[in-house]
């Protein structure tokens, strides 16, 4: 019999010991307690089982971070159901796709995306949608209205290997997968990765990263809940706002992606009191080594510490421990509980060395369980319990881990993933294209920039920004590609095989 754990238990147990007035998070002008948040939640709770839902039953929520996310996200672990979260930055289609294939039965959203999101519910079987802010909006009730239950002090007694978290992570097939995290995932990765950097309840981070992200989900919110710190949300990025939030609220801990780094280096700082920061983690892409140089000069009591994980491993699944047990360029070691391979080709275990370079394979209280209704994607990328990353890396003699290349085509712009198949689905079906390649071009800004090669049906004629901008309509923000370059024909291999290197390496 599995035993019965709860991922919410660490909110009960932080609000116990943290005393009525510990704040869990600043938002604007507004403070609100541990107690506040799990009482909130547990209103939450209530009123979505006296919905109709059931135990296991999927809430989509599609929140910036504010801080009814917060409400929503334990509310829906105490009732015993599986939250999926969704990008407020997506596309209707890839709303309703990702509310259909999860099994949705009610959405929770914001003003800023209500006519996509209301849409998408449509499309995906008429849920009911409770939105945050405007409640006249395309028919959807107010998030208030699921303040108005009592809290009745539930926590469903869900087992550990329940799923607490449907996160859908794009894939190279094309159409997003939902990988299953379960409750004792969570927990041990908020754990195990806050304990590395010595975070407690003293502490107070900024929670700029998006919530609906496993980093921000998982590394931001669960570590400050799991040890009683605190946070400032912040929905969007800015890096005044970033500052303004450090000096205000003495911020110990900020974790961002590179560039947000970068942006920090380039804000002027002059006359600000930002001495509080300690502690810096940098995720979703590898960080160049001057960056970490010029900011920990700029920002002297801070040490930038990098480390490594995916949707399907929670988070972290390396990191670098501290400034004296680290290394400029790796991804670090792997956290406590986690065991990991450099695999060659053959399928053997590849030894310590530069020239051995192989895929990083995982296996450990990590991995995801699988994905959603996927058991053909599942056997693929878990094999007798080790997980296939797609990253290329190597190994020193120390046991740290650095990554070389990605055997996915993979292109990470401004910290989100964007996988080229996706794309590409969506220009095969302008009426002008005949053939389509995506891939990622280096960019000072964003990391990479996401770049189109199309050639185009005989006799067909098109402008390349009308082609942008059918891919604008179809694709979240950050997926669809500025740079369309129309060409006779596409590079290809022996096989037929479009040879994407070929286009990366044309001048810009």
């Amino acid at each position: 019999m599995t035993m019965s754990f709860n991922l919410a238990t660490m909110l009960r147990e932080s609000a116990a010991s943290a005393g009525a007035d510990r704040p869990l998070a600043y938002f604007g002008t507004h403070t609100f307690t541990y107690s506040e948040v799990d009482a909130n939640s547990g209103r939450v709770a209530s009123a979505l089982r006296a919905a109709g839902l059931e135990p296991g039953d999927k809430v989509a929520v599609q929140l910036p971070n504010v801080p009814e996310f917060l409400f929503a996200y334990f509310g829906i672990l105490k009732a015993g159901l599986v939250m999926v979260p969704l990008n407020p930055l997506l596309a209707r289609p890839e709303i309703a796709y990702q509310l259909d294939d999860s099994d949705a039965k009610l959405v929770i959203t914001h003003a800023v995306c209500i006519d996509r999101a209301a849409g998408a519910a449509a499309d995906a079987g008429s849920l009911p949608v409770y939105i945050v802010g405007d409640a006249d909006a395309r028919g959807a009730k107010p998030f208030g209205e699921l303040l108005q239950a009592p809290d009745a002090g539930l926590l469903h007694p869900t087992s550990s290997d329940d799923t607490a978290v449907l996160l859908y992570t794009s894939g190279t097939t094309g159409k997003p997968k939902g990988a299953e995290l379960s409750h004792f995932q969570l927990f041990m990765n908020s754990t195990t990765s806050g304990a590395l950097f010595g975070l407690s309840a003293d502490d107070v981070s900024v929670a700029v990263l998006p919530l609906f992200h496993v980093f921000g989900l998982s590394a931001v919110l669960g570590n400050a809940v799991r040890y009683g710190a605190s946070m400032v949300l912040i929905p969007r990025f800015d890096a005044n706002d970033v500052l303004d939030a450090i000096e205000r609220h003495q911020v110990t801990v900020f974790s961002g992606v590179p560039t947000m780094f970068s942006a920090l280096l380039q804000a002027d700082t002059t006359g600000r009191d930002l001495s509080s920061l300690r502690a810096a983690v940098s995720g979703g892409a590898s960080i160049p080594g001057e960056v970490i140089r010029a900011f920990e000069e700029k920002y002297p009591n801070a040490v930038i510490l990098e480390g490594y994980g995916l949707s399907e491993t929670a988070s972290t699944a390396t990191f670098n421990v501290s400034a004296d047990q680290r290394k400029v360029l790796s991804i670090g070691r792997p956290i406590w509980g986690v065991e990991l391979r450099i695999m060659g080709s053959d399928g053997e275990p590849l030894p310590p060395g530069k020239a051995n370079v192989g895929e990083i394979v995982l296996r450990g209280h990590v991995v995801t369980k699988g994905y959603y209704k996927n058991p053909e994607a599942t056997a693929a990328a878990i094999r007798d319990g080790w997980l296939q990353t797609g990253d290329l890396a190597y190994r020193d003699e120390d046991g740290y881990v650095f990554i070389v290349d990605r055997v996915k085509d993979l292109v990470i712009r401004g910290g989100y993933n964007v996988y080229p198949r996706e794309v590409e689905e969506v220009l095969y079906e302008h009426p002008a294209v005949a053939e389509a390649a995506v891939v990622g071009r280096p960019d000072q800004e964003l990391g990479e920039e996401v770049v189109a090669f199309v050639a185009l049906r005989p006799g067909a004629s098109a402008d390349t920004q009308d082609i942008v901008a059918f891919t604008k309509e179809r694709l979240a923000a950050y997926k669809y590609p500025r740079e369309i370059h129309v060409v006779s024909e596409l590079p290809k291999g022996a096989t037929g095989k479009i040879l994407k290197r070929e286009l990366r390496d044309q001048p810009q």
